[in-house]
């Protein structure tokens, strides 16, 4: 196990029954641990946990998307596209904390090109946890993107078996050879996955620890990715575009309409 997997995690601190849920705002204010009955679900390390995608989700083509007449380069981190967003790089700034919920903001800047704001917030009861998105403009009208992107650790621990993924999804992404989606929508292929799924009647994945814990991972967005090529994690991530979606399906944020997302985590043990 190397460093970065066993570095404590620090933060704010949830708590609502036997969970224990742990927010790190001046790291991309992404969750950094969630303990059920002392079990910890989340992989560990400073770059996992689960971190908010904004203002877009995914791979942006070569990191160049547009705005009406004009054309916009974002940095490239992940060559040749850009990944990902901005959100899980900066600090955040605390709105309100209390013993279950907590707030946060950030204001979009460079590399960005726009002005706004995005709210996270975080609402945890003894047998789940909801997290909402909102991005707003202070300016000019942008297409943007959100979502998350949970690293859930694919074995528990204590010699159990490995997580097991459950889905029924309309329509897969097709995913060329650059990894952005082709535009076109096909019937859904067996893993493993690092692909974008549509689900209409909006995201509900189901994550069981056999004889351990069941957790289910629900949005009203439509869009979810599943990876899970690692030996480590299972990620399943809701956003409210597909991957490149700045190009392929933009959504503007508006002086009168925000960009808003919520996805919920509910869990139940098996034991």
């Amino acid at each position: 196990m190397t460093t970065e997997d066993t570095t404590e995690t620090k933060g704010v601190r949830l708590t609502a029954g036997d969970a224990e849920l742990t927010v790190s705002p001046e790291n991309g204010c992404r969750i950094g641990s969630l303990r059920i009955g002392g079990t910890e679900l989340l992989r560990q390390g400073p770059r996992f946990g689960s971190f908010p995608m904004v203002p877009w989700c995914g791979r942006t083509a070569l990191g160049r998307f547009r705005n009406g007449g004009r054309t916009h380069q974002l940095p490239i981190n992940s060559p040749p596209h850009a990944i990902h967003g901005t959100g899980r790089n900066v600090a955040w700034a605390p709105a309100s904390t209390g013993r279950s919920s907590a707030a946060f903001t950030y204001d979009l800047a460079d590399p960005w090109p726009y002005e706004g704001r995005v709210t996270q917030s975080f609402e945890l009861s003894p047998d789940s946890l909801t997290v909402t998105m909102s991005v707003e403009t202070e300016g000019d009208s942008f297409p943007a993107q959100a979502g998350w992107h949970p690293w859930f650790l694919r074995n528990l621990g204590d010699g159990g078996p490995d997580a097991e993924i459950a889905f029924d999804a309309a329509w897969q992404e097709e995913r060329g050879e650059d990894h952005l989606p082709t535009g076109r929508r096909i019937a859904p292929k067996p893993g493993p996955w690092d692909d974008c799924f549509g689900m209409p009647q909006g995201v509900d994945v189901t994550l069981t620890w056999p004889g351990r814990l069941e957790l289910k991972v629900t949005s009203r967005t439509e869009w979810v990715v599943v990876y899970d090529e690692q030996a480590e994690a299972v990620c399943v991530e809701p956003q409210s575009g597909p991957p490149n979606g700045l190009n392929l399906l933009p959504r503007l944020v508006t002086p009168i309409e925000p960009l808003e997302i919520a996805m919920t985590w509910s869990w139940r043990t098996l034991a």
